[in-house]
């Protein structure tokens, strides 16, 4: 019975979890609740109009459950279940036979919405509503893909942005892009070895299939996938294994100047901001101190901090970033035990990564 039960809630699309299905649950409660409310404000008078129709059922589940999904964006929900509803008013004016008209219909919204990049799955149900629907279809003519069809999902696709700016999801979502940090075409430095996204298009032309995520999602997805491997091979190694102990640090009273003198005559490209009681205030390097001069304290950035337990290469991402010179490592207490640069993490790759081809163990 355990095993039954949890292969029954086990979550069927990568990075799902009870409390987005329970939030995703909500949002279309109240999403499809608020769409039908204003149909009836807006055009409830008229009984031969539905107050919502019901691919909106189906947009609700992109929009709320996967709402990173290219099909569940504005352009796809609104232009999806619009244009393929005009699709559907036509062929039933010009395909007198109902179940033919049904497959050309559905036939003609996708290629459509393939050409119009707002491909939706809804909107095939939208197209053979239209065929289907009856009085209240043919009453209407073109104008019922417009109201109610185009209203209801604009009222819906606001809701939804509404919703989630407040729970914290991006919306419409935006694929990551990785730029290079100093303002250069050249990529970032993360991106600069191993896959590029013209590697991903030509794995997924080899599979030849389509699947349900943005180019750039799937590459920055990938990207954290090699850092995870990377991790999970090489995770016995910890931050205190190989950092730096002796800390050169600066008070916030101190001037830039004296910072200056530090980095220049120890070779160092930041040094943490230390307070007389011990506690880490922020960094300083030789960029804040061109744009600032007087004290330290005025100049200094925040800092990137780790604990001396922290899986050492975990700290990859922020030390490849092009702008993170150093992760400052504090005890539990907040002091400060050491420093952890890019020529300590790629020294310790360069003793590790060829110990592991030596050893056959997957690097």
């Amino acid at each position: 019975m355990a095993n039954f039960r949890f292969k029954l809630f086990s979550p069927i699309l990568a990075g799902a979890t009870l409390n987005d299905r329970l939030v995703a649950g909500l949002g279309a409660l109240i999403g499809i609740g608020l769409t039908g409310l204003i149909g009836e404000m807006t055009f409830g008078g008229n009984p031969l109009l539905p107050l919502i129709v019901a691919p909106l059922g189906a947009s609700s589940v992109l929009l709320f459950a996967v709402p990173a999904s290219p099909m569940a964006q504005p352009w796809a929900i609104i232009g999806g279940n619009t244009l393929s509803c005009f699709c559907g008013i036509l062929v039933y004016r010009l395909v007198p036979d109902i179940m033919v008209a049904s497959g050309v219909a559905v036939g003609l919204a996708i290629i459509v919405m393939a050409l119009t990049r707002c491909l939706h799955p809804p909107g095939g149900a939208a197209a053979l509503t239209a065929v289907i629907g009856g009085p209240a279809v043919v009453a209407q003519g073109f104008s019922f893909a417009l109201v109610p069809v185009a209203l209801n999902c604009i009222v819906l696709v606001t809701f939804g942005w509404i919703f989630h700016r407040l729970i914290g999801h991006t919306y419409p979502h935006v694929p990551p892009k990785i730029v290079s940090p100093v303002g250069t075409k050249d990529p970032a430095p993360i991106l600069r070895a191993g896959f590029h996204v013209e590697d991903v298009d030509a794995a997924l032309a080899e599979l030849g299939e389509a699947f349900d995520i943005n180019r750039n999602d799937l590459d920055q997805l990938l990207q954290r996938v090699e850092r995870q491997a990377l991790l999970r091979t090489h995770g016995h190694l910890t931050c205190a294994d190989i950092m730096s102990r002796d800390v050169i640090w600066i008070g916030p009273e101190d001037s830039t100047e004296t910072a200056r003198a530090l980095l220049l005559e120890h070779n160092l490209l930041i040094l943490p901001v230390i307070d007389a009681s011990g506690l880490l205030l922020g960094t300083i390097g030789l960029r804040e101190i061109a744009q600032s001069g007087g004290r330290v304290g005025a100049a200094m950035v925040p800092a990137f901090t780790a604990s001396p337990d922290t899986p050492a290469f975990s700290q990859l991402a922020p030390l490849t970033d092009g702008l993170t010179h150093a992760v400052i490592i504090q005890d539990s207490a907040g002091r400060v035990v050491g420093l952890l640069s890019q020529t300590d993490l790629l020294a310790a790759a360069a003793r590790v990564l060829p110990a592991a081809e030596r050893t056959g163990t997957p690097a």
